[in-house]
């Protein structure tokens, strides 16, 4: 019955219906229980579950709950920057399935890459500038160098990583976010091959460069995310670190891009809510089509087009604090990772 449902999402054609400025209040309505609430628009609405990632935080504590993967055995594997257990692996009923790390003192990205058969992660440490490849039960294959060793970067530059994504022919792609807003590219052994990108506002230059992730919606035409989180935009480069366009998402201060099947998900940290400054507290989640428009923001305004410009996104409802990441299961569910969430565990919002 789920794949029949899943088959006929597919098929559905998603569309945004244009519309007028729409009329904001910045009073964000308190909904104290959301058991019962669907949140989203369109075709993508969900019911939310926010007690599904609860845990022990005597035994299992977090400080922030940043990313989110799905493995290849249907296990979600986080990422906190909680020291007695940075990693923690679920089932996806919630259940706590076991936890590693003890060392990555701001852990920050996790990314998941299949390596012939086996699941390799790729873990950034910004306050480290550290980024490491690991297997799945934390054993490190390789560290990346940092760009200050090699020749790369000035000594006076910052390196705070936060983000790496992996092409097809395993090149790495880091997004030193925190740090100088660069790109960094290195072969699959580590090796370094170039940088884009960089502070600015040019087109071409990034503010904020949280996330990276690599687009291959279109095999024929595989190209390169990356956050400009300030910006609130994404901005899309050829593998070789040419800029090719903005995908601008007014409002939103969004992570990283997240692809699964044709659709682009992202968790919002900050809406532009009062006077048009970033407030905390005022996260969302925001979800695009194949053609990179919004589709659905739950736990936020509904997206809406005037003359096909995307109009100004906000948080509408109290359910998020910042997020983080947005983790994609086969059934189309959502897990949400936050940050500076008063160390809540992750959220689940099923797909309805």
């Amino acid at each position: 019955m789920k794949n029949s449902r899943r088959d006929f999402l597919k098929k559905t054609a998603l569309a945004s219906t244009a519309a007028t400025i729409p009329s904001y209040s910045f009073t964000i309505i308190n909904k104290p229980t959301l058991s019962n609430e669907i949140i989203g628009h369109g075709n993508f609405k969900y019911r939310v579950h926010k007690q599904w990632g609860n845990l022990n935080p005597n035994t299992t504590p977090i400080k922030n709950c940043h990313e989110m993967v799905l493995d290849s055995k249907g296990r979600l594997i986080m990422i906190t920057d909680e020291t007695k257990n940075n990693i923690i692996i679920y089932d996806k009923s919630g259940k706590l399935i076991t936890t590693w790390g003890h060392t990555y003192n701001a852990g920050h990205g996790l990314t998941l890459f299949k390596e012939g058969e086996e699941d390799v992660l790729f873990i950034t440490d910004p306050s480290a500038g550290k980024v490491v490849k690991t297997t799945v039960n934390g054993k490190i294959i390789m560290e990346l160098p940092n760009p200050k060793n090699i020749g790369v970067y000035s000594n006076n530059m910052q390196y705070k990583p936060t983000e790496t994504a992996i092409a097809p022919n395993g090149d790495i792609y880091v997004s030193d976010g925190y740090g100088s807003d660069w790109i960094l590219q290195f072969n699959k052994d580590g090796e370094f091959i170039r940088k884009f990108g960089g502070r600015g506002y040019e087109d071409e230059k990034l503010n904020n460069a949280h996330g990276v992730a690599i687009d291959d919606r279109d095999p024929n035409n595989i190209t390169l995310l990356c956050t400009s989180r300030t910006h609130n935009a994404f901005k899309r480069y050829t593998l070789e670190g040419k800029y090719l366009s903005t995908i601008f998402l007014p409002g939103a201060y969004v992570c990283r891009p997240v692809i699964d099947a044709e659709n682009i998900y992202a968790g919002v940290c900050w809406s532009r809510m009062k006077y048009l400054e970033r407030v905390p507290n005022s996260g969302f989640v925001t979800i695009l089509d194949k053609n990179n428009k919004v589709v659905s923001n739950p736990g936020g305004t509904k997206p809406k087009y005037k003359n096909g410009e995307l109009q100004l996104m906000l948080q509408n409802t109290a359910l998020f604090n910042h997020c983080h990441d947005v983790c994609i299961d086969e059934d189309k569910n959502l897990y949400i990772c936050q940050w500076n969430a008063k160390k809540s565990y992750p959220i689940k919002l099923e797909r309805v």
